[in-house]
């Protein structure tokens, strides 16, 4: 067959280059090793035990005969071989494909998994053991880091669905309407069962909905966003909300109300006990306003503290404070 290979050269080449997934891919890559978290490979064929895995019809080994459904088990199942050799917690995460039985037949799907624990800011992975656990909020503070870079507003919300997870330290994520994902701590038995000696934090989410958010002009290509030179005017805002109300719920409706002179809303102070209505919790947030071409008076902005006020009192039934 060699004398039918053509014996000139094609006319032009063309230099390659990367598909704008692949590129999305490899930026959501670094900013997650920028944080400190070290990328994995796991095998996608996993044991078999779930009634919702694909069986392969002609395994390599018995032993491993199905296709994995989600890639926080084999992280899972890696921090605890690490910790077993000596290396301590293990952070990191993985990019990889699930698979898994639906209606309509065989389903696949793009993802992204991680896992954390051990001391971030340690540069060596093999020195990864520290002497304080990682809390929540320094775990929840590492994800948000790399959602803030890539231009992502992700909502967090109560969840309670994977056994997993502690039922009292877990949340969904919400990006755009849709849910991203879940993000939570080991639930306590399964830590104790693993052998981990401290807190140790998962999150789980949906790969190809990160990128279909971030297939945008502004952050293909990042564009410097003029920043207001005028100062700006803080105002408080305190009250008893029922317990079912989440923040981010209220975040979002103050915003909603107060229009384009608010800056930024933040929750500044909780509080549950004495004098605090039953069924119903104390919170406390800080309004900054500003405008980008005038300085702010106290006449132009009482109004519209005011609408966030009468707001939320209409929307959730809070009773103000102040």
């Amino acid at each position: 067959g060699y004398d039918n290979f053509c014996d000139s050269l094609p006319d032009k080449t063309e230099p390659g280059y990367l598909s704008a997934e692949e590129f999305l891919k490899r930026k959501l890559r670094s900013q997650f090793r920028a944080v400190g978290l070290t990328e994995l490979v796991q095998y996608s064929l996993v044991k078999p035990e779930e009634q919702t895995q694909i069986r392969l019809d002609n395994p390599l080994f018995t032993e491993y005969s199905s296709l994995r459904t989600d890639l926080l088990s084999g992280l899972i199942d890696a921090c605890q071989y690490n910790i077993e050799q000596g290396n301590g917690v293990l952070n990191g995460f993985e990019i990889g494909r699930i698979f898994w039985r639906a209606e309509e037949g065989f389903a696949e799907a793009d993802a992204i998994a991680g896992i954390l624990g051990g001391n971030i800011t340690q540069g060596n992975w093999v020195t990864g053991g520290r002497s304080e656990p990682m809390t929540w909020y320094e775990a929840k503070g590492v994800l948000e880091r790399v959602f803030s870079r890539c231009g992502l507003t992700v909502e967090y919300q109560p969840d309670h669905s994977d056994p997993r997870l502690h039922p009292g330290r877990t949340a969904s994520l919400w990006l755009q309407g849709e849910k991203l994902g879940k993000f939570g701590q080991l639930h306590p038995q399964l830590r104790s069962e693993r052998g981990f000696p401290d807190q140790v934090y998962v999150f789980d989410l949906d790969l190809e909905l990160i990128l279909e958010a971030l297939d945008r002009d502004e952050i293909l290509t990042p564009r410097f966003q003029v920043y207001s030179t005028y100062p700006a005017i803080d105002r408080d805002i305190a009250f008893f909300a029922p317990l079912q109300v989440s923040v981010a719920e209220i975040e979002r409706s103050t915003r909603k109300a107060a229009g384009t002179l608010l800056e930024s809303v933040e929750l500044f102070d909780e509080y549950k006990g004495e004098s605090v209505p039953e069924a119903q919790r104390s919170l406390a947030f800080r309004l900054i306003y500003r405008a980008s071409d005038r300085t702010l008076t106290d006449a132009e902005v009482e109004p519209v503290h005011q609408k966030v006020r009468e707001a939320l009192e209409e929307k959730f039934g809070v009773s103000l404070r102040s």
